[in-house]
């Protein structure tokens, strides 16, 4: 038994180093409860009540803050709620978390409660519950990991055909299963499409169900992320809100499902649309795991809880605790029309501006003079680049940067070599035509093959290469997912299997160069998932690099994911009025910096700015990274914006502040839209410096004032033209 857990927990990227102790810690947040059976699992907030009804089954009877603990559940409604593992059987009326077919036909799933136990998991208590099927071999185990300083939990679940001849062939299998009081709720989530991605939304859930999902492995529509509050407490800055995500990089769906009367259940898993699984004898099936949390201070409170978690338990352990560099990536430059000499040559400018990574994109590899050719055969184009890669890399490294490459490896053009040799290699259905975006077509990374020719040929370019960086690119979503060579019962586990694989070249390149950073793009924020975020270090947050647009976009990816994740550059994009590169810079900082202009056609001026920008950027840089963000001002509200990161100890903090409208000072408008900018997150009792780091000095910021004024009385807002910013750095003084 003891082995079987290691391995689970391998599937899992929990890692081999995880242990199962015999006796756990004082702390421990699982505890067991009597009269009826259950468990109490607590976080620092929030409570989790299960308990096991007179017929075997185990029931969500409370989920919510933790003063409600001691809720024994036994309130008619409760009794009757959902399943904690609903499945398809009995009465209608719930959303199943299993849907199986045993080899007699039989759909109907009854389980029962077999028994309970407390392991460690990464140094984590977790539950494991264990519930089997009454008549037929099939065993479910679920698992709630509790992390209770983030008052969040991890909830996945394990299906086991415990039989010796028939497979059980599994339609459906979430991960996880949350059962809210009944209320009338708001469900807050993003939507939106390529180049406008993470656009805020919000709906009361009326009865009936709300689906949040993927069909084609793009999350431009709806990523997995939500965030539930009472419609009476929308208005205030606290108050009960209950939030998650799903951490899986494939199809994915949450529901949201409301009867007339009665609790709110939120479930969460795999999209098995078009999809199945064939459980053969003794085998187990996986899920990814559902993070879900509660906080009785609101929605702010909801994704700092979440980026704590995602800074300090999710993102590879390798580069966790490192300063993303300053990068510069040569794709606005050149495009495709890359050389030695001209990479170098912009390597030597990005040098004397202060940046530490430079990045050459996508054009370096043989049959890349555009986007009609070449993907598939990564290996380097002699034309363009006669010795290799290694005499630039050098020089970028004499220089003092690091240095990083774009690939894009799941993807391959038929204008390839590889497509030419091997045609099969791609997903598609014969007789039906293939859809190419970009001239691009989809590996059937499910195939062995096809991994193993990835991993060679991506571990080759490591290997032989100094490279410190992998932008890892994905363009396009997923079209005719046919497998003609595979037996037909796998045919339809291909995006399962696709997804699986991913993980597993990622790691396995990890693994093998541990020094290599990685960066998830998806033609920007087309995966933006923790699947993704717990093998890679930070994510391209959209192709849209136009200041203003991304001032929006920015905002709105902070409610999902910490700013240590999210990459923004500098470029000479421009969808709406020109701005300033001082804005755009301004803009960029924070998060994650970058630039992409061409360096060659900056003039004197423009270079000077752009060193003391990086110098700033590298001063409030562990702010940014791994301060608390509290977003002050949302430009969805209002033709501004504001943003204030604060250190652990409060004792410094940066502000950006953006204007994007002009108003009369003192009009109607002016006076409607608050001319005070109020901070949060200081200390009250501390005073503070404001410094002033525009070049604007006319802005005047130099003075002292008390955490308790910054927050209650607030500043005057120090902005007034139109596509202005200002970086406020606030230090305590004794």
């Amino acid at each position: 038994m003891k082995k079987w857990l290691i391995a689970v927990c391998c599937l899992l990227n929990i890692g081999s180093h995880s242990s199962i102790l015999a006796q756990e810690p004082n702390s421990n947040p699982i505890n067991p409860t009597t009269s009826p059976e259950g468990w109490l699992i607590k976080t620092s907030q929030s409570a989790l009540r299960l308990m096991v009804d007179d017929k075997g089954t185990v029931k969500p009877v409370y989920y919510g803050p933790i003063q409600m603990a001691s809720f024994q559940g036994n309130n008619e409604q409760w009794q009757s709620a959902t399943d904690e593992v609903p499945v398809r059987g009995g009465f209608a009326g719930k959303t199943p978390m299993l849907e199986v077919v045993f080899k007699d036909g039989v759909r109907d799933v009854e389980l029962e409660f077999v028994k309970a136990e407390t392991i460690i998991l990464e140094q984590r208590h977790t539950l494991k519950l264990v519930q089997k099927d009454r008549h037929y071999p099939l065993q479910v185990e679920t698992f709630i990991r509790v992390l209770p300083e983030f008052d969040i939990l991890e909830k996945w679940a394990v299906i086991t055909n415990t039989g010796k001849k028939d497979n059980i062939h599994i339609e459906n299998l979430q991960s996880g299963n949350v059962v809210l009081p009944a209320d009338q709720y708001v469900l807050s989530h993003k939507a939106g499409e390529w180049g406008h991605e993470f656009q805020p939304q919000q709906t009361l859930l009326t009865p009936g169900i709300k689906t949040l999902k993927s069909d084609d492995f793009v999350a431009y529509a709806n990523p997995s992320w939500y965030m539930i509050q009472p419609e009476k407490n929308l208005d205030k800055q606290d108050g009960d809100t209950w939030y998650g995500c799903l951490a899986y990089s494939g199809n994915y769906r949450v529901d949201f499902n409301l009867p007339y009367n009665g609790n709110l259940q939120i479930t969460a898993g795999i999209n098995f649309w078009d999809s199945w699984w064939n459980l053969e004898p003794g085998k187990s099936l996986t899920t990814p795991k559902m993070v879900t949390g509660y906080t009785n201070k609101g929605a702010q409170a909801a994704s700092q809880n979440l980026h704590g978690y995602i800074n300090k338990a999710v993102l590879p352990a390798t580069h966790r605790n490192e300063m993303r560099p300053v990068l510069y990536n040569s794709w606005y430059a050149t495009e495709f029309s890359v050389s030695e000499e001209q990479q170098i040559k912009l390597a030597e400018i990005a040098k004397e501006t202060g940046v530490e990574l430079f990045v050459i994109d996508d054009g370096w590899f043989k049959g890349r003079v555009d986007d009609k050719g070449g993907l598939g055969d990564w290996e380097v184009d002699n034309n363009k680049f006669p010795a290799g890669l290694q005499p630039m890399i050098k020089k970028v490294n004499e220089l003092g940067m690091k240095f990083g490459i774009w690939v894009e490896p799941e993807m391959v053009n038929p204008n390839s070599d590889l497509f030419r040799k091997h045609p099969d290699w791609v997903l598609y259905f014969p007789n039906r035509k293939k859809n190419e975006m970009r001239s691009q077509l989809m590996l059937n990374l499910a195939r062995e093959d096809v991994y193993q020719y990835l991993l060679k040929s991506l571990d080759k370019l490591l290997s032989e290469n100094n490279i410190d960086f992998i932008k890892w690119d994905r363009n396009r979503g997923l079209t005719e997912p046919g497998w003609p060579s595979a037996p037909l019962e796998l045919q339809r586990e291909v995006r399962l299997r696709f997804t699986d694989n991913l993980y597993r070249l990622i790691d396995e390149l990890r693994k093998r160069h541990p020094k290599v950073w990685f960066e998830s793009c998806s033609g920007g924020g087309g995966r933006p998932d923790l699947g993704i975020l717990s093998r890679m270090d930070q994510v391209w947050t959209s192709d849209n690099t136009d200041p203003i647009d991304r001032t929006m976009i920015q905002y709105s990816y902070l409610d999902l994911l910490p700013a240590k994740t999210m990459v923004s550059w500098v470029t000479r994009e421009s969808f709406h009025q020109p701005t300033s590169l001082d804005f755009k810079f301004d803009v960029a900082m924070s998060g994650v910096l970058g630039i992409g202009n061409d360096l060659t056609k900056w003039t004197e001026e423009e270079k000077k700015l752009a060193r003391e920008k990086v110098s700033l950027y590298k001063r409030i840089r562990p702010l940014v990274q791994n301060g608390q963000v509290f977003k002050l001002i949302s430009p969805f509200l209002e033709n501004r914006s504001a943003l204030q990161y604060v250190a652990e100890d409060k004792n410094s903090a940066v502000v950006f502040c953006y204007q994007l409208a002009e108003y009369m000072r003192g009009g109607k408008t002016d006076r409607r839209k608050s001319s005070v900018l109020r901070l949060q997150g200081l200390d009250v009792n501390k005073k503070y410096t404001l410094e002033n780091t525009s070049a604007d000095k006319s802005i005047n910021t130099q003075q002292v004032y008390s955490g308790d004024f910054l927050m209650n009385v607030g500043i005057s807002w120090p902005l007034r033209t139109a596509n202005k910013s200002l970086v406020i750095i606030l230090t305590a003084i004794d």
